[in-house]
């Protein structure tokens, strides 16, 4: 438990850090000059810090608390829609964008990405577009946080707290939830707001700001800082409040934004160190798109910033020039982060497939998954990502996709098994041995992974599908069980003893073993599809299956009263046999009660 502790607040850790490192910084630099004038002197350090942090922490708090609302409440729906319009680069990068925009987090939006080509719903040029959308939904934060509502915070965060812990309706929770994460975000802006304010007549810190002024400085400290706190957010968080105090200009402004686009790639970087290729690639298609557009605008920052100020709403007359730059530029700097994302997009994209050629120039395919030396499988997990168990939904989603390689691999054994015995071939024991630990292995982290998911916010008919797939897992194991413990060694007693079938009964055997393979195919079909009158249908096999096994038992028992040799000598193994794969079966039945509720 504190394991999974740690790990699902591993964001939380790296913001801990980052609070250390700022309060190092804000004392470095109010103790920074030796001559420090009278009003200088007056500078309360100890307050400025405690409002500058304190109300960072609010702010990321909110963010956080925001962003797990929005998953809650919409992660199925984005899945979905992802699946479903993705099918070009266009429609990818509008569906990036708006799924990416709603559950506020490029990183998920990346993961899903993965996760659809790895099961080949979409190639990676598809996937390219969706990733340079992501981009654009993004830019969603740097808007939310310009609104200068921060008056309304505190009757956001009641509001959102009355809707959060008195109603008993999940989505009203989730949408309380957001509106409570809004409120601390904007909350949290106003705190540190007036926690900087101070700054404004410090000149060390106005000097450093000048700096500032030139992009490539600004976009370093601004991309290293991101880096450092593997958060764009809190970059952009705290460039729009500077900006609201009037600390930095536009152009400023504009350098650290981009600098918060670059950073921010490390964050893409880290989450890609020993996942697939697929996810490297993704990794990869994402940084380089990121740094070639700041490449692109990094010469035309001051036309960006003309163009923003013609956009923008403008102050009231008669503000002093500090009041009017600190009441325009917060707006501003949204705006041109969200004009440079869509333009890089609307660049990009006729070139998407160039960028997935190049990925998959520089990341090759790696080594196949099986060992061809040793002919060992290798054990691991491809779907079962724990940055998505903040994300119920999808999490659900990818731990079925890992059930359904328990299902292919379980579907090989069987369909291996019946040509061995005719063939007595206990070769195939090997094979089947190895898919079995591969089962075994899948269905502890499958049950570990979901286990950490019950732990989580989830809804009840969350909870239902993740019994569900606890259930099926199991039933699709006893499968596993049954051909490795059993008809395996079945099997070798057959083959060492060269016993061989009646021609009639072999055909026999052969069929029902074809009628039980068929049966399962249609119940794990109606399982991936989630489809009810699949799984009646396979559920209504089960008499005629129990009627073919009796006939054939009754035509075994009439060739041992032949005295038909090879019957008698088989007789065991045959009766056996059928006892197995009834036994199987009975297992797909358990699977398609589960799919309709009756288990």
């Amino acid at each position: 438990m504190i394991k999974l502790s740690i790990a699902l607040n591993r964001r939380r850790i790296q913001l801990v850090l980052f609070c250390i490192i700022s309060i190092i910084f804000s004392i470095s630099i109010c103790l920074a000059a030796d001559s420090v004038s009278s009003n200088q002197a007056n500078l309360d350090v100890f307050k400025m810090a405690m409002g500058l942090l304190g109300g960072l922490a609010l702010f990321l708090f909110g963010m956080e608390q925001m962003s797990d609302a929005l998953k809650a409440a919409a992660g199925e729906q984005m899945k979905n829609l992802l699946a479903k319009l993705a099918m070009n680069r266009f429609t990818g990068a509008l569906t990036g964008a708006f799924v990416t925009a709603i559950i506020q987090s490029s990183s998920v939006t990346t993961v899903l990405v993965v996760g659809f080509i790895t099961a080949e719903v979409m190639s990676l040029s598809q996937a390219v577009g969706i990733i340079f959308g992501a981009n654009i939904g993004t830019t969603i934060t740097a808007q939310i946080i310009a609104f200068k509502i921060t008056k309304y915070a505190l009757l956001l965060i009641a509001i959102g707290f009355g809707m959060l812990f008195i109603s008993k309706t999940d989505r009203i929770k989730n949408y309380g939830g957001m509106l409570m994460g809004l409120g601390l975000i904007f909350f949290g802006m106003g705190v540190m707001s007036d926690g900087m304010n101070p700054l404004r007549t410090y000149p060390p810190f106005t000097d450093l700001m000048e700096r500032m002024e030139n992009p490539i400085f600004g976009i370093l400290v601004s991309a290293l800082f991101t880096g450092l706190v593997q958060s764009s957010s809190a970059t952009t968080g705290i460039v729009i409040t500077m900006a609201s105090q009037g600390l930095i200009s536009l152009p400023a402004g504009i350098a650290l934004i981009f600098g918060a686009n670059i950073g921010t790639c490390i964050t893409a970087t880290l989450a890609s160190i020993g996942k697939p290729r697929e996810a490297v690639r993704a990794s990869a298609v994402h940084i380089l798109f990121n740094i070639l557009g700041v490449v692109l605008w990094i010469a035309l920052i001051n036309w960006l910033a003309d163009l923003v100020i013609l956009i923008s709403p403008t102050a009231e007359v008669g503000l002093s020039a500090s009041d009017k730059l600190a009441a325009e530029t917060p707006r501003q700097i949204a705006n041109a982060h969200t004009i440079f994302n869509i333009v890089n997009t609307l660049v990009f994209l006729p070139f998407s497939g160039y960028f997935a050629k190049i990925a998959e120039k520089f990341i090759p395919d790696s080594a196949q998954v099986k060992d061809e030396a040793s002919s060992q499988v290798v054990l691991a997990t491809q779907y079962l990502n724990p940055d998505l168990l903040d994300t119920a939904a999808i999490a659900i989603e990818q731990a079925k996709l890992e059930v359904l390689r328990v299902a292919g691999a379980v579907r090989d054994m069987l369909a291996q098994i019946m040509p061995a015995f005719i063939d007595n071939d206990a070769q195939v024991a090997s094979n089947i041995l190895q898919a079995d630990s591969l089962t075994d292995f899948l269905r502890q982290e499958i049950f570990s992974y979901l286990s950490k998911l019950a732990g989580e916010r989830i809804t009840v008919e969350q909870s239902d599908s993740t019994i569900e797939l606890l259930h099926v897992t199991s039933d699709l194991k006893n499968i596993s069980d049954v051909i490795d413990k059993n008809l395996v060694a079945l099997l070798e007693r057959k083959a060492g003893n060269n016993i061989k079938f009646s021609e009639e009964g072999r055909a026999e055997l052969v069929e029902y073993h074809h009628r039980v393979l068929e049966n399962y195919d249609a119940v794990i079909r109606a399982f991936t599809e989630d489809d009810e009158i699949l799984a009646r249908s396979a559920l209504a096999s089960r008499s005629e299956l129990i009627e073919l096994e009796y006939a054939y038992r009754r035509s075994h028992y009439n060739r041992l009263s032949q005295n038909v040799e090879l019957s008698i000598n088989s007789s065991n193994i045959h009766l056996d046999l059928i006892n197995y794969l009834r036994r199987i079966n009975s297992y797909n039945e358990s699977i398609v009660r589960t799919i309709l509720g009756e288990s």
